[in-house]
């Protein structure tokens, strides 16, 4: 034997058991999820707690085999920006304002029904059940699998003219809404002038005083220091505002099976964990708020808002299904 063929025979098995170790190495490589979101990544943010939890949850059920890169404050664009990546494939997951589904399907204006839920067990209960089931199915033909409903909590006005406790007090008021023509429906009924704008541009509006103000959740209005630029917070809690945790088709397909599932149940896992968490987090967030200077009041009459806007619900009843309609005013009035 040749030298030559004495050195390719001693190398080979070496060569072979690289091989062999790169092909487990590609194997057992993470698959990546670039999660997006357009809020602050703040421990007080209900967004950025969704994603980190989504992340903690994942890791238990499938150690190893994911690895979650986060996107916050808008670094991938706005909520729309952020469903058209993922129903085109170029973004994983996204942790996205419920109102912005109202574009893909409008069934999903449902959720913005002003003072449709008393509290957050009703919205629970009809998120966790039949009526979100079919929404998420409605999703999953734009290209979107709905791995279930996070929250941000109950959506509030605050403003820099006066502070609100009656219908009245909106008279006038320019405040910077979601771009969703329920959102403007309902404060026109209410009588604010609604101004719809991309969550982007918000802030720069309130502080030049382009608008009066806006309508947002406690712990977006700490986490991205709405504080410092606004004088007036009233507890409105006029809409739930429900956050999906939403993952590409095109992404979940990709998965075994088994990662599938590891997916669903470490969102179930996580959204519960993050629904208890916004909610502890609410009275604190409140007394931190005052101690920024900010003004906070409650609302006399919930029933007179309420009265102001049922021709809103007439309006959208037959736009959003009036059998979803239906069923979820049934388990708000048990």
């Amino acid at each position: 034997m040749t030298p030559l063929l004495r050195s390719v025979k001693t190398l080979m098995p070496a060569a072979i058991l690289a091989a062999a170790l790169a092909a487990v190495s590609v194997a057992q490589a993470a698959t990546v999820i670039r999660l997006g979101w357009t809020t602050a990544d703040s421990e007080v943010d209900p967004y950025a707690i969704a994603a980190h939890y989504f992340q903690e949850e994942l890791e238990a059920a499938a150690p190893g085999q994911f690895e979650i890169k986060f996107f916050p404050n808008n670094q991938l664009g706005n909520d729309t920006d952020m469903l058209q990546g993922m129903q085109f494939g170029t973004l994983d997951a996204g942790v996205i304002t419920g109102t912005q589904l109202g574009t893909l399907d409008k069934s999903f204006q449902l959720l913005d029904l002003p003072f449709l839920f008393k509290d957050r067990a009703q919205a629970h209960e009809v998120l966790d059940g039949e009526v979100g089931q079919e929404l998420f199915a409605r999703l999953e033909k734009q290209g979107l699998i709905g791995l279930g409903f996070a929250e941000a909590g109950f959506r509030h006005v605050i403003n820099n003219k006066r502070p609100v406790q009656a219908p009245d007090d909106l008279q006038g008021v320019k405040l910077r809404v979601q771009p969703s023509d329920l959102f403007i429906a309902s404060f026109r009924a209410l009588g604010a002038n609604p101004v719809p704008m991309a969550w982007s541009d918000a802030y720069m509006a309130v502080q030049q005083g382009t608008v009066d103000g806006l309508e947002i959740p406690l712990a977006v209005i700490y986490a991205n220091k709405y504080a410092d630029v606004v004088k007036y917070l009233s507890l409105t809690n006029h809409t739930y505002n429900a956050l999906p945790l939403l993952m590409s088709k095109q992404a979940f397909s990709r998965l075994s099976s088994e990662q599938q599932e590891a997916v669903r149940s470490a969102a179930r896992k996580a959204i519960e964990r993050q629904r208890a968490e916004v909610a502890k987090n609410e009275q604190a967030l409140i007394e931190k708020i005052k101690a920024k200077g900010m003004a906070v009041t409650g609302i006399a009459d919930t029933g007179a808002f309420r009265d102001e806007v049922r021709p809103v619900y007439e309006e959208y009843r037959p736009r959003i299904g009036e059998d979803l309609v239906d069923r979820a005013m049934e388990l708000v009035t048990e």
